[in-house]
């Protein structure tokens, strides 16, 4: 297998550094083409063949890892994947099902780490796919940091008519990406959201979501990624996967989450213990969900603990 390509460095205009203003380590960018889709990834540090490989939320991009990344050793070699439909990544004319991003990343890890069992940093829905991946290819991972990659709630069957009938709907209409007159509008509305957030950090992700447009910018995913899908969550087939899954876990979950109250019982210390084998569970104090953009120190110092023990 080949070696990592060799990445190209991104110009970004004056008034949009947003990798270099707060960020101690600038990321180098390239584009990789993934099973006929070109994706952007993000690369701090040394090439290697076995970097530390970063899997975003829903919504998010590779760019938001900076403020982790910052705080982990600077030896360290990380790269980071947008997701299809993501930040820098193309937009599938077909749109996206779920299975995509199992392949996606099993493509990712055929290049950028073809010798050797990856280790996995994955944020929320990042989280769900390097779970589930886990308990498919037990062998392909050495340990993850999973932040809050916890699934969503159960369904059941009788949902499925009012699914449909929604998704329907949505796809007769044509998605527009939400619009805002500038970045720094984007960021008020951030801090608003998150009190816990400061201005500084808001701006930054406000320049990392968004892309110009016109006299303002919209936000850099596609906007089809709002539509219902058509398919429920059936949270025992991620349990099932979730019972195959081999490597060691640090699982980190938010002490002021949005996601854990929504799926009830299935969010307690003993239900994870009782769906992986090797697992240690951290609790982190007053962050929510983001909380790898409120506290990152906090889990950096518990990731390189973790690591240091593999």
């Amino acid at each position: 297998m080949r070696p990592p390509a060799r990445g190209m460095q991104l110009s970004w205009p004056r008034d949009n550094i947003l990798m270099t203003e707060i960020a101690r380590r600038a990321p180098q960018y390239e584009s990789l083409t993934l099973r006929g889709v070109r994706h952007q990834l993000a690369w701090w540090g040394p090439r290697t063949e076995n970097p530390i490989v970063l899997l975003h939320g829903w919504m998010d991009s590779s760019a938001t890892w900076q403020f982790l990344v910052d705080c982990l050793p600077r030896e360290w070699s990380f790269v980071g994947l947008d997701w299809r439909g993501f930040g820098g990544s193309a937009w599938p004319a077909d749109g996206y099902w779920f299975a995509d991003y199992f392949a996606d990343l099993e493509a990712l890890l055929d290049v950028v780490c073809p010798a050797a069992p990856a280790r996995l940093v994955a944020h929320s829905m990042g989280g769900n796919v390097a779970t589930m991946y886990g308990g498919m290819r037990p062998k392909r991972i050495a340990w993850l940091a999973n932040l809050e990659g916890i699934g969503l709630r159960r369904t059941v069957p009788d949902e499925a008519p009012d699914r449909f009938i929604e998704w329907l709907d949505d796809v007769k209409s044509l998605p527009r990406s939400r619009r805002y007159s500038s970045a720094a509008a984007l960021a008020d509305f951030l801090v608003a959201r998150n009190p816990r957030m400061t201005r500084e950090r808001a701006m930054f992700l406000a320049r990392a979501w968004t892309r110009p447009d016109g006299t303002g910018v919209s936000l850099a995913f596609d906007p089809r990624h709002r539509n219902a899908n058509p398919v429920l969550y059936r949270r025992e087939e991620a349990e099932a996967c979730w019972r195959r899954f081999e490597a060691p876990m640090l699982l980190f979950l938010a002490e002021l989450s949005e996601i854990r109250p929504r799926i009830g019982v299935d969010g307690t210390d003993e239900y994870f213990h009782s769906m992986f084998r090797d697992l240690r569970i951290v609790h982190l104090p007053g962050v929510g969900h983001m909380m790898h953009l409120e506290d990152p120190e906090a889990i950096a110092r518990h990731i390189v603990e973790f690591a240091g023990a593999r």
